[in-house]
């Protein structure tokens, strides 16, 4: 039996397999290492943060994941494909992990997260007329 998610070194363990898992990925992989050359140093405390926030709502996070991703996005379209393959790899690194209330309830949250992404990144922007 998995234990369930229960500190922050379960965090640490399921993001730093998390990201090792994306690397290796074909379709989404190059958006982190190629287009974002994303400095795995830096980026990786900020998601232990981000995480142990989300699923214990510790205040450790501190930043902006949409305009982050906004930027991204204006360098490599981020559509249902590479949200559904992201989706897909953090329910299955935790599912490898993990099992438990947390673990699914992380779960939960990622999907929510990345459908409001998804929706905010992929939504027709108004126009506005300056009269």
């Amino acid at each position: 039996m998995k234990n369930d998610i229960l500190n922050r070194t379960d965090i640490i363990l399921l993001v730093d397999t998390f990201y090792g898992n994306i690397q290796q990925n074909d379709k989404i992989g190059p958006i982190f290492t190629s287009v974002a050359k994303v400095d795995w140093a830096h980026h990786l405390p900020k998601m232990y943060d981000f995480w142990e926030s989300i699923l214990f709502g510790k205040a450790t996070y501190k930043g902006n994941p949409m305009l982050v991703h906004f930027a991204l996005n204006d360098k490599t379209p981020l559509q249902s494909a590479e949200f559904e393959t992201w989706k897909s790899i953090f329910f299955n690194t935790v599912d490898d992990l993990f099992e438990g209330e947390n673990a699914n309830l992380i779960k939960q949250k990622a999907q929510s997260i990345a459908d409001l992404m998804h929706f905010k990144i992929n939504s027709p922007q108004p126009k506005i007329k300056i009269v």
